[in-house]
C-alpha cells in the first residue's frame, strides 16, 4: 500500500475503531443529567418537592438552548419520569415571534397533574401554548404555583442574556427506552 493510500485510509480506520456508545449508555447518561437538573431545582427551590410527591410524572430538560432576533427558537433533550421512574427520552422545540434579542440556556421541568396530561405527552399530542406560563424557580416560588391545563412548568436560568416580549409555544416528542 502506498503512503498516499495509507494516509487516505487512516481517518476511516479511526472512525471505525472509535468506541460505539450503546443505547443503554446514552439512556444512562441522559437519566444522570436529568437527575442532576432535578437536584438543581430542589436546591434552588425546596418547595418544589410537593410537585415531585403529587404529580403523575415529569419531564426534565437539563439544558434548553434559546436564541432570538425577532424570531426565536429553542431546543433541548430530556427524560420523562413516570411515578418516579425514568421511562424514555423526550425533546422539545420552541418557536417564538415578537420583540426578542439574545441567547440563553435554561433547565426546564414539566409536571403532569394526572394520567390524562401524561398520556397526552407520551402520545405526542402535547404542546405548551403561550398561555401556559413557566415559573422561574426561586426559593419559595413553587409554594404558590398551580397547575394550568394539567401541567406546571418550572425553569432555572443557567446562563446567557435575553430580552423578550414575544409569544410562541413548545412542541414535544417522546421515545420510550428500549426494553430487553
Amino acid at each position: 500500500m502506498t503512503h498516499a493510500r495509507l494516509i487516505a485510509v487512516l481517518p476511516l480506520l479511526a472512525v471505525l475503531s472509535a468506541p460505539v456508545r450503546s443505547a443503554a449508555d446514552e439512556a444512562s447518561e441522559a437519566v444522570k443529567r436529568a437527575e442532576e437538573a432535578v437536584a438543581l431545582f430542589k436546591k434552588t427551590d425546596p418547595t418544589i418537592g410537593k410537585f415531585f410527591e403529587t404529580s403523575t410524572g415529569w419531564a426534565v430538560f437539563p439544558s434548553v438552548a434559546k436564541g432570538a432576533f425577532i424570531v426565536g427558537g429553542a431546543g433541548g433533550k430530556g427524560v420523562l419520569f413516570e411515578n418516579g421512574k425514568a421511562v424514555g427520552t423526550t425533546s422539545l422545540v420552541q418557536v417564538t415571534i415578537g420583540l426578542a434579542l439574545g441567547g440563553q440556556e435554561y433547565a426546564e421541568i414539566i409536571f403532569f397533574e394526572n394520567a390524562l396530561a401524561l398520556s397526552s405527552f407520551r402520545g405526542g399530542n402535547f404542546a405548551l401554548a403561550a398561555q401556559v406560563s413557566a415559573v422561574a424557580a426561586a426559593s419559595g416560588a413553587a409554594a404558590t404555583a398551580k397547575y394550568q391545563q394539567g401541567v406546571a412548568v418550572f425553569t432555572v436560568a443557567i446562563g446567557g442574556l435575553m430580552y423578550e416580549a414575544s409569544v410562541g409555544g413548545q412542541k414535544f416528542e417522546f421515545k420510550p427506552f428500549e426494553t430487553k
